[in-house]
């Protein structure tokens, strides 16, 4: 096997600063996605991904989750879905030769973009006790030792499956069918530390954890809210179906603390107005709003509709639907109409013109949409918030018909379809009951352990055994110091994955790494040719193809890696027939078909052009909550209470960023270039605290059990951000985000309200 050359610079900070773009994509996005698709691979590699992706019968996209429209153009990818296929489709290869030159200590000190810059993983490698480096261990080997770790546990509870949303529909199937016939539930993932406020919220109100809306009720709302959300960098194709909506004569109210240039006017590269016009202005009103705001911003608007239908009775509010389909107006309203205007003002930080002109617009407009990202999600009033977003759109009768509805955006790949999957600590009994009775098992009844509980169990000794399919565990959760000392006192680390990251350097005593099929290669089994299946965000089901020959001969599929594991730890079983699923991915649907709702004739239907739609209860008026009805909540209104002197930080990422990896240390659209370590902040803020543009501060969170966390060597940034907030790049500031900071009810990590103070730098 030869070895590709490594790029050996670790890129430092060199900060250069340029105004903040007021406009998105457009031709430099084609340009940037290009120059970094060919500084990876050849051309003839660059062009049959990117001919393929997002095609019938291609790749699907693994950069995010945002559907695919009916009509796809030859193109259909944004700037930083290309840059992520032919990531993954690199020539560069990270061989045995390249961990024997580098010890772990060594590789733990690099950068996130140094160690994703090395290239694919090639063959099974093992770290063992005591060892500093990495070494070579062949298949079988490194199955048996996996199983015969977690054979020995004193229980399956002490071993943690955690997936992020790159995996496939039929390897999480897999996936949480062999963790729960071992016997645990502890199945945690990324959906933990995103979106599980939004399904707590959508559960509890509406009984399903899902959005209700599809793309052409995107293009004929009347009113789009995009809150907490930045599409230009993370979906960025959600940014062609808002110009449909503008087009269509729809209105859109963009709700952020930054102002993002994708949502300020869009230059789509695909039609000539988008490169020789102006392109499209996205947003017709901007609200500043300080992070944390939103839950006030909704509760306000929801009393004024009440007073606007005090005024006008029968004109407002859609009595009918609230009394047909609702339950619990009456309390609600009781409650909500206690907010003051000085309340919502003060949380905000907005003006009262501000929310005036947005109450005009949401009264002249029959068909509403709030769309919402981790600007909602990662908050301690997270699923509040959410439940008032449903307060909110339920006073007009804004659900189950077409052009309104909720949107929550993913911004991983499959993350809707791995908890469709079963990859859920917390599945409801209907699915462990027909999950049970397809594979003659009786599932743990216990309920397991999220992402959060995972690194206490780790910290505390509880579990001992930690599994990452896809993902990077270590850079993803909070807590920095606190998650790898915990992840380091396992017995058994394994990271089934593509490429290097810095999951791979905290290790336990023992390690494995166990590289696996990327969604760009062909993946041929016994039976012939394989595709995978991916839910997107508006639970449409589609087929992937992957087009590439595989990084290396030595890669297996994630489905053959936890076939031959469960193989090994289960025994042969009749009801689960391991080699099988391995062979033909077709039975795995079979048997999906049986268990998950839904998913009916997956096979079949799956093979159709577009794929097959999950239908929602909601949109066929039915809700699943213990009344039968939508339900209306009470929620608490109230900002984040600051410290005089202290800023809310929100941590974000940068436009050449996916996830927790960076490509480049730039964020163009922001101005930012060469640099990650900077903090920006409103220049009226730096200069209260006696600070200027371009100082180094250290950043300190503060706590209420009294303790302080510290990231060191930021350089200040003076930015249009909203009043007393600052924003930074995460895994970056991960470390100022305690462990036991989570939202109430969903226990995600509040990484959009860190309290910070600036302290200049040592």
């Amino acid at each position: 096997m030869t070895s590709i050359d490594h790029p050996e610079v670790d890129p430092k900070d060199d900060l250069s600063l340029t105004p903040p773009k007021k406009w998105a994509a457009g031709v430099p996005a084609v340009a940037h996605a290009i120059e970094y698709s060919l500084s990876q691979t050849s051309p003839k590699r660059t062009a049959l991904t990117l001919l393929n992706l997002n095609q019938v019968n291609g790749i699907d996209c693994p950069g995010c989750a945002w559907p695919d429209p009916k009509h796809r153009h030859m193109n259909e990818y944004c700037e930083n879905g290309a840059k992520h296929i032919n990531d993954e489709a690199t020539s560069r290869r990270v061989t045995r030769e390249f961990f024997a030159a580098h010890t772990i200590d060594e590789l733990d000190t690099k950068s996130d973009y140094w160690l994703n810059q090395q290239g694919r993983l090639t063959e099974p490698m093992v770290k063992r006790p005591g060892a500093t480096h990495y070494e070579p261990i062949g298949w079988d080997e490194a199955l048996d030792l996996f199983a015969a770790t977690l054979k020995d546990l004193d229980s399956p509870d002490e071993a943690l499956f955690y997936t992020s949303g790159r995996i496939n529909n039929e390897a999480a199937f897999l996936l949480q069918l062999f963790a729960r016939a071992y016997g645990t539930n502890n199945l945690p993932d990324c959906s933990n530390m995103c979106h599980e406020s939004s399904g707590s919220a959508l559960s509890e109100t509406l009984g399903i954890g899902k959005g209700s809306v599809s793309l052409d009720d995107i293009y004929e709302a009347d009113l789009v809210f995009v809150v907490g959300q930045n599409p230009g960098t993370n979906h960025p194709r959600m940014l062609s179906a808002l110009e449909e909506t503008k087009r269509n004569g729809g209105k859109v109210v963009a709700v952020n603390p930054l102002p993002e240039a994708g949502l300020i006017r869009f230059k789509n590269p695909q039609k000539p107005r988008g490169v020789i016009g102006r392109g499209t202005q996205i947003a017709d009103y901007f609200l500043k709003i300080r992070p944390g705001g939103d839950l006030a911003l909704f509760g306000l608007l929801n009393k004024l509709l009440l007073e606007a239908e005090d005024a006008a009775p029968g004109t407002v509010l859609d009595q009918e639907f609230i009394a047909s389909q609702t339950n619990g107006f009456a309390d609600f309203a009781a409650h909500i109409r206690e907010i003051t205007w000085e309340q919502a003002l003060s949380a905000t930080g907005l003006d009262r013109a501000e929310i005036e002109q947005v109450l005009a617009e949401v009264l002249k407009s029959k068909k509403i949409i709030v769309c919402w990202a981790m600007g909602l999600t990662q908050h301690k009033h997270g699923v509040p918030t959410i439940r008032e977003v449903v307060n909110f759109l339920l006073l007009r009768g804004n659900l189950g018909r077409p052009g309104a509805g909720v949107c929550p955006v993913r911004g991983h790949s499959n993350v809707q379809g791995d908890r469709t999957m079963g990859i859920w600590e917390r599945m409801p009994e209907s699915f462990m009951t027909a999950l049970g009775n397809e594979f003659d098992f009786t599932p743990p009844a216990h309920h397991g352990l999220d992402a959060v509980d995972s690194i206490r169990a780790m910290r505390d000794g509880k579990a001992k055994v930690f599994v990452g399919v896809a993902g990077n565990f270590a850079r993803a959760t909070p807590d920095s110091d606190v998650t790898e000392a915990a992840l380091r006192k396992c017995a058994l680390t394994v990271q089934i994955s593509t490429k290097l990251n810095r999951s791979h350097t905290v290790t336990g005593e023992t390690a494995l790494i166990l590289p696996t099929l990327g969604r760009s290669d062909r993946d041929i089994q016994a039976t012939g040719e394989q595709f995978i299946t991916v839910e997107d965000s508006m639970s449409e089901v589609h087929a992937s193809r992957g087009r590439l020959d595989p990084a290396s001969p030595h890669l297996l599929s994630e489905v053959a890696i936890i076939s031959r594991l469960a193989e090994r730890v289960l025994g042969y079983t009749p009801g689960m027939p391991w080699k099988d699923f391995e062979a033909d991915y077709n039975i795995i649907r079979d048997r999906i078909a049986r268990v998950v709702p839904g998913f009916e004739d997956f096979n079949t239907r799956v093979e159709q052009p577009g794929g097959l739609k999950l239908t929602n209860p909601v949109n066929e008026g039915i809700y699943n909550t213990a009344s039968g009805k939508a339900e209306f909540t009470r929620n608490e209104v109230a900002g984040i209470e600051v410290p005089p002197g202290y800023l809310v930080l929100q941590s974000l990422r940068s436009h050449d960023q996916w996830n927790t990896i960076p490509y480049a240390n730039n964020d163009r659209y922001r101005g930012i270039h060469n640099a990650r370590r900077v903090v920006l902040i409103n220049p009226d803020d730096l200069a209260e605290r006696g600070f200027a543009d371009g100082d180094t501060v250290d950043l300190v969170s503060i706590w209420t059990d009294g303790t302080e966390r510290r990231a060191e060597r930021f350089t200040t940034v003076a930015y249009p951000a909203s009043r007393g907030s600052a924003a930074a790049y995460y895994p970056e500031t991960n470390v100022l985000v305690p462990l036991d900071s989570v939202a109430d009810v969903s226990n995600t990590p509040t990484s959009k309200g860190i309290i910070v103070r600036l302290e200049p730098a040592s």
